[in-house]
């Protein structure tokens, strides 16, 4: 390969928010994710960008105040894949008293500098659709304003933007040995079977909950501090409410759970904070995870869910910084940064935690680490765009509408969820096409030929499962049949042509 300042092992929302700032500072940089870009915590999260409402009572103030701020920064820099999305908070008689909720909310607000987000306010549930849904003890709410996010959209743009700015980003590539030296990290990768040698002068271990393995397995400087994993668990039912806000619902144990709209027809219901123990690369929701996300739903909903109606689930593992809090709840959200910059031996950094809120701030906190190892450029990301994002935030319908007037063959389901995922975009994916029938075929619900090719050739993917789970969200209606299609499909893009 050759030799890079950074390089940085994991292709999740911190790793590829870290290439993605030093690529812009004219480093030479190299990425280095062992599966797919974001297959990890970064596409497990509750897909939401928000300050965190209940830090607030762990006094978690410049956490909460850093977060609310990048929800305004990250809502200009991709009006595609972040949305203003309006919460509800019924207050639950026994929990939390209305007047904490309400001062909460107010100094939530006030921590947020809102520009774009409005104020929140008392909502009279008897005649409104925040109502309907829920049970009748639930006479009023409180309404505030956060954004959701598709998650792994997101890692991938920051990666496409990355590349875009000369970051060399290698997905499917295992980072097995590096020998640190007194200037350079000397590195071997296998590459899909083949091995592959580089050099780097600072190492960034932005494995997520990988990063002990890491350390101690290949990169041989155990950590100073241990991560402390704790599993988040989601369940996802059909539909539970047909409006575009969601909700946030206090529990007995004092957590809080959400209940979000989630790809078109479904609501996605979570997250627990339990410990975690075992295999990394396999984490899924238990039995009791599953039953108390249900019991909290029967506790606000009128419609009662059960276990066995759920349409998929899934968990992530956060790597957190063990700051010695007894309960997994209690434990910071906030991200540590630990530089070893042990004399004569090249420098090396490791992440723990973070949010995706944040992962901006925390390139740039990344940067001004190991900046004075480099000659580097001033900080850039604050006013920029990702890919496809160069609209204003409010503008999202009119970028459907000048997509259904320029491609009028084209539903208006179909344009929003492409307008969602590529913004600006989606010309290289409709191009000059007259009709559907020029976009290739369809492999499954609105999914064409066209749509995976720009996938497989721009944006890593390699399987039906990068283009289904974490490209689109079109997984949940893909059946095992139209699986083999796309995979087929994929195949066939890499075969010479005949002749």
């Amino acid at each position: 390969m050759a030799d890079f300042d950074l390089a940085i092992i994991g292709g999740g929302i911190n790793g590829t928010g870290i290439a993605r700032d030093a690529a812009g500072r004219g480093l030479r940089v190299l990425l280095v994710e062992m599966n797919d870009l974001g297959s990890g915590t970064s596409s497990a999260s509750s897909k939401l960008i928000h300050g965190g409402l209940r830090y607030l009572e762990h006094g978690a103030f410049r956490l909460v105040r850093e977060a609310l701020t990048e929800r305004e920064v990250l809502l200009r820099m991709a009006p595609h894949v972040v949305r203003p999305m309006h919460f509800l908070l019924p207050p639950l008689p026994g929990l939390r008293a209305p007047l904490k909720l309400r001062l909460g909310l107010l100094l939530y607000d006030w921590l947020g500098a809102r520009k774009l987000l409005p104020a929140s306010r008392t909502v009279d549930l008897t005649h409104h659709a925040y109502g309907q849904p829920l049970q009748r003890k639930f006479s009023y709410g409180f309404e505030y304003s956060d954004c959701s996010v598709d998650d792994a959209r997101l890692v991938v743009l920051t990666a496409v933007d990355a590349a875009a700015r000369g970051a060399t980003i290698r997905t499917h590539a295992k980072l097995t040995r590096a020998e640190r030296g007194p200037e350079r990290w000397n590195l071997v990768l296998n590459v899909r079977g083949r091995r592959e040698t580089a050099t780097a002068r600072v190492v960034v271990n932005a494995a997520g909950p990988w990063i002990g393995e890491v350390a101690e397995n290949i990169l041989r400087q155990p950590l100073k501090r241990p991560a402390r994993l704790v599993k988040g668990s989601h369940i996802v039912v059909r539909r539970q409410f047909r409006h575009d806000a969601g909700y946030i619902l206090q529990t007995a144990d004092n957590r809080v759970v959400f209940a979000l709209p989630f790809a078109q027809d479904f609501t996605m219901i979570g997250t627990t904070d339990i410990p975690f123990v075992g295999d990394v690369n396999t984490p899924a929701p238990d039995a009791k995870e599953i039953l108390y996300l249900c019991d909290v739903m029967n506790e606000y909903f009128r419609d009662k869910i059960t276990p066995d109606e759920l349409v998929w689930s899934f968990a992530g593992i956060r790597p957190l910084y063990d700051d010695g809090s007894n309960k997994p709840e209690d434990v910071t959200r906030d991200y540590t940064l630990v530089l070893d910059e042990t004399a004569r031996q090249a420098p090396m950094l490791t992440i723990y935690g973070g949010k995706i809120t944040t992962y901006r701030r925390l390139a740039e906190t990344a940067m001004e680490k190991i900046g004075p190892f480099f000659k580097t450029g001033p900080a850039w990301t604050a006013g920029s765009t990702l890919p496809g994002g160069g609209f204003p935030p409010d503008d999202f319908d009119g970028v459907v509408a000048e997509t259904i007037a320029r491609w009028p063959f084209v539903s208006e389901p179909h344009a929003r969820r492409l307008v969602r995922a590529y913004g600006l975009r989606i010309e290289q994916i409709l191009g000059e096409a007259q009709s559907m029938d020029d976009l290739g075929p369809r492999l499954t619900g609105d999914l064409t030929g066209a749509e995976v090719r720009y996938l497989v050739e721009h944006e890593w993917a390699e399987t039906a499962e990068d283009v289904l789970w974490r490209r689109t969200k079109l997984g949940l209606q893909a059946t095992p049949d139209e699986r083999i299609s796309i995979n087929q499909f994929i195949v066939s893009l890499s075969k010479p042509a005949a002749g």
